[in-house]
């Protein structure tokens, strides 16, 4: 059975000025990606892959192309309404975790609930909380974690709205081996029990392996 496409960019590029003048950062790029589907982004330092990642959650605005999420047109919204789409449709787990550090664990990952208007937002957080081993740590602010502990609690504020997309950009960089392959396994254990379509960057090889596609960048083109 085909799957609905729920991401997909259109000859997408990304120019910045720079004092050496013009720089292309990505050049036309397209791509389709299906529903539930896992895609990893890999390529070397500089070939374009987080600003890529960041048009396509909508960070970022292309200089030319389109980009549409779950069937709408990302680059004609203005930046409250593409900031209304990310919160309906969009995840985000950042290699420093982005953790507020003046919100507990659990308040963290409450945020995009309340954000969203959810009555529940204590309740389905707590569960999330659980979902990823840290009921304990649910009054623990970020200082109190540890990297891995602090990485959970970003999967699980990422995943609590359980959106249509999950963007993850190097998700284990901060990571030694061993807490970085338990949260591999978990980004994938959430991702099928959501049926959310997962996109990550990564150097690593052995996560971007376990990826159903992986497409490669170089010189902010798709190889």
């Amino acid at each position: 059975m085909e799957r609905k496409i729920v991401l997909e960019a259109r000859d997408v590029s990304r120019k910045v000025s720079s004092p050496e003048g013009e720089l292309t950062i990505v050049d036309n790029v397209s791509l389709a990606i299906g529903a539930g589907g896992t895609v990893a982004l890999v390529g070397a330092s500089g070939a374009g892959k987080s600003t890529l990642l960041a048009m396509l959650a909508g960070l970022d605005v292309p200089t030319s192309g389109n980009v549409l999420l779950d069937g709408q047109d990302l680059t004609g919204l203005d930046e409250d309404a593409r900031a209304r789409l990310r919160a309906n449709s969009v995840g985000f787990v950042f290699q420093a975790f982005h953790l507020l550090p003046a919100l507990t664990a659990l308040e963290n990952v409450m945020l995009p609930l309340e954000l969203a208007g959810r009555r529940d937002a204590a309740q389905t957080a707590r569960a999330m909380l659980g979902r990823v081993g840290l009921a304990e740590r649910a009054g623990h602010y970020p200082r109190q974690l540890s990297g891995g502990e602090q990485q959970r609690v970003a999967l699980a504020r990422a995943s609590v709205t359980r959106p249509a997309v999950l963007f993850a950009d190097e998700p284990t960089g901060n990571l030694d081996t061993t807490t970085g392959g338990s949260i591999c396994d978990l980004l994938f254990e959430l991702n099928r029990e959501a049926g959310t379509t997962l996109v990550l960057v990564t150097h690593d090889a052995a996560l971007a392996a376990r990826c159903e596609r992986r497409l490669t960048m170089a010189g902010g083109r798709l190889a």
